[in-house]
């Protein structure tokens, strides 16, 4: 049914199309190695990203950075585990309300205040390191006091809760069994 004509058509169609094609494919080999060495010459931006980002995190530096944090974790925990409590308050102490001074170079340490009518108190320091002490029983309240160290007003306690200003000299506030303060 096929006319010889219209075989003979299709076949130089065919022919054409197949020399172009053979055209086209002449040298593909060439170019497709030419385009592989191109890429691995001139990496994306993503490859350069990824590259610069395994050799800055490489296995050594992460295994010494793991290390390091796991030896942190357990010192701080060990450190923890191991150390010493809060050394408990002596039993003195507990029993009422502690005046305490730190002067190596006193000779001779009072309290004096409300409580007392503003007459001394001695402080002692027994063993002479320097801490000088007085424990007072002392009833619920606002007490307003100070500290003569070898005859000087010494009237801001470290310990205290607030101070006063009157007479132009400061005075320690300590509240006694009300929540706040010793």
């Amino acid at each position: 049914m096929w006319s010889s004509d219209l075989e003979e058509r299709i076949r130089e169609v065919l022919a054409k199309d197949m020399e172009r094609a053979s055209e086209s494919l002449a040298g593909l080999e060439d170019r497709v190695i030419r385009a592989i060495a191109e890429r691995a010459a001139h990496p994306s931006l993503w490859q350069r990203m990824r590259e610069r980002w395994l050799a800055a995190f490489s296995t050594p530096r992460w295994a010494f950075a793991g290390g390091a944090v796991l030896a942190l974790v357990l010192g701080i925990t060990l450190g923890r585990l191991l150390a010493p409590g809060p050394v408990p308050m002596s039993a003195f102490a507990q029993a009422g309300t502690l005046f305490a001074v730190v002067d190596p170079q006193a000779q001779s340490v009072a309290v004096v205040g409300d409580f007392s009518a503003w007459e001394p108190i001695p402080l002692s320091d027994p063993d002479g390191d320097g801490i000088w002490t007085a424990v007072l029983d002392l009833p619920p309240g606002r007490y307003e006091y100070a500290f003569v160290v070898d005859g000087n007003w010494v009237g801001q306690d470290p310990q205290a809760d607030e101070y006063v200003r009157s007479f132009g000299e400061y005075t320690s506030v300590r509240y006694v069994g009300t929540g706040g303060g010793a």
